[in-house]
């Protein structure tokens, strides 16, 4: 079946712009009246009927991360000593301390050395060397070097889930095969790397729980993307080889500019359809779970996998089946990516320190740090969810659930067709099979979730269905 993400991404845009979207957390029974999508839906059956209770909403785990404590400032820092090494093309010196990609890594493990020694050593850091081989490298294996900064989870069921963001700290200059010329790279990437390692610090220290975080979270700078997501393939090869389960990633590319009038705006967050019709593929799922924590005033949902015709170090987790989204800053001038620094015609070409926003920037970071905090600390998703009840008045949910004293339950969530965000339906205290009275199966979209006593909910997960063509005439 033809996937229908596209038509719906149209109505997500024209929703927007005439403040037809409704509350996530809206009452059921009265969803159908206060929150048009398509037409009138006071013409409309009610689904269900009149009268459904309220479902039981449990608060949002306490303990945010305050904007106020994003540290700007050291932000700035390493991106300048980034910078100062005047390249950090992969084909460049892995040697040289002082210019080269070597001498940003050098950069990196420095500061987060820094940040785990503050951390009183919940944080661990790790510099993982390989070597790769693509187009981009002439055909011949280079040696390449991720750094990574982790902090171990403490429940036992959990701690091999990983929740992670990465920037990469390779740049390039007009030609990517050159290892010579200068290539800045601020903003692409020195500020997903700088937003990586802010949110090392801002979430290396115990949660207020005290109790730590249930699963493990990853702070990734890779190397390699400009020569084709060599950094991030290995990464996902290095993850599985340490026994991780990916709970989600978040790649931070370009996030350091916004230079237009009424700044800082929304980031740009982008999520890739997935293969099947209902736009509900895992990295979508990470997408909305993301803008729920941190606020549609915050967070700007695009309903694409990545820019039109680029590509990022989320790719090769999405095309593995994973939660993986972008961040990407909200209009972004192509003067200043790929590009030799030089002067033509006028213009000033090149990526440099000034034209960064590190008030956008360290919005991004606290939305990061934010989204990683409240997914480390909530349950495992649910697994198993399908949808059943076809030819019938009611929509039955089923789903299953390991044991966890920390759960609280699930939210049963449903949406219009039309719609890009799921509402809450019903509060559940155990997995099983809910029978969802008097709501067609045919005119929404289902799904569960786990909610922690803490309040932090899991990723959603979107149910099953069975996919069966109609009778077709038999061909002769």
């Amino acid at each position: 079946m033809r996937n229908q993400c596209g038509s719906k991404g149209l109505v997500v845009i024209l929703m927007s712009i005439f403040g037809l979207t409704f509350a996530f957390h809206a009452r059921p029974a009265a969803a159908q009246h206060t929150a048009p999508s398509a037409g009138d839906t006071r013409r409309d059956p009610a689904e269900p009927a009149p009268g459904k209770p309220h479902a039981k909403i449990l608060p949002r785990p306490g303990g945010a991360v305050a904007r106020q404590s994003v540290d700007e400032k050291s932000m700035r820092a390493l991106i300048e000593k980034l910078v100062g090494c005047g390249t950090r093309l992969t084909l460049s010196s892995w040697s040289d301390p002082k210019r080269g990609a070597g001498c940003g890594r050098d950069q990196i493990v420095a500061r987060f050395n820094e940040i785990a020694k503050d951390s009183g050593g919940k944080l661990q850091v790790v510099v993982d060397k390989f070597e790769m081989t693509a187009e981009r490298t002439a055909g011949k294996p280079v040696p390449l070097e991720n750094v990574y900064a982790i902090v171990p989870g403490t429940d036992p069921k959990l701690a091999k889930t990983v929740f992670l963001v990465s920037g990469h700290f390779d740049s390039r200059p007009s030609n990517v095969m050159d290892p010579e010329a200068d290539a800045p790279g601020a903003d692409d990437d020195g500020s997903g790397v700088a937003v990586s390692v802010e949110s090392a610090r801002l979430l290396s220290k115990a949660p207020a729980n005290g109790k730590g975080y249930r699963a493990t979270l990853l702070f990734a700078a890779v190397s390699g993307e400009e020569q084709g997501l060599l950094g991030s393939t290995h990464l996902l090869d290095w993850l599985k080889q340490q026994g991780y389960t990916v709970g989600g990633m978040l790649d931070d590319d370009i996030v350091g500019a916004d230079p237009t009038p009424r700044a800082p705006h929304r980031v740009r967050l982008f999520s890739g359809n997935g293969e099947i019709e209902d736009c509900d593929s895992p990295s979508r799922e990470l997408a909305r779970a993301v803008e729920e924590i941190d606020g549609r005033s915050a967070i700007r949902l695009i309903f694409r996998l990545d820019r039109y015709g680029r590509g990022g170090d989320h790719y090769p987790f999405y095309k593995a089946g994973l939660p993986a989204v972008r961040f990407t800053e909200p209009l972004e001038n192509y003067d200043r990516q790929h590009q030799t620094p030089r002067t033509e015609n006028g213009v000033e070409y090149g990526d440099f320190v000034k034209y960064l926003n590190f008030a956008f920037m360290g919005n991004v970071a606290r939305d990061n740090a934010e989204a990683l905090r409240q997914l480390a600390l909530a349950p495992a998703a649910p697994t198993d969810a399908k949808l059943a009840g076809a030819v019938t008045p009611d929509a039955k949910v089923s789903w299953s659930g390991e044991d966890d004293p920390e759960r609280a339950g699930f939210e049963i969530l449903w949406r219009e067709t039309t719609e890009p965000r799921w509402q809450v339906y019903d509060f559940v205290p155990s997995a099983g099979q809910t029978v969802l009275q008097g709501v067609s199966t045919d005119n929404h979209f289902f799904a569960v979730r786990a909610v922690g006593k803490n309040g932090a909910r899991s990723i959603a997960v979107a149910t099953e269905i069975e996919r069966r063509p109609p009778p077709q005439p038999t061909k002769k």
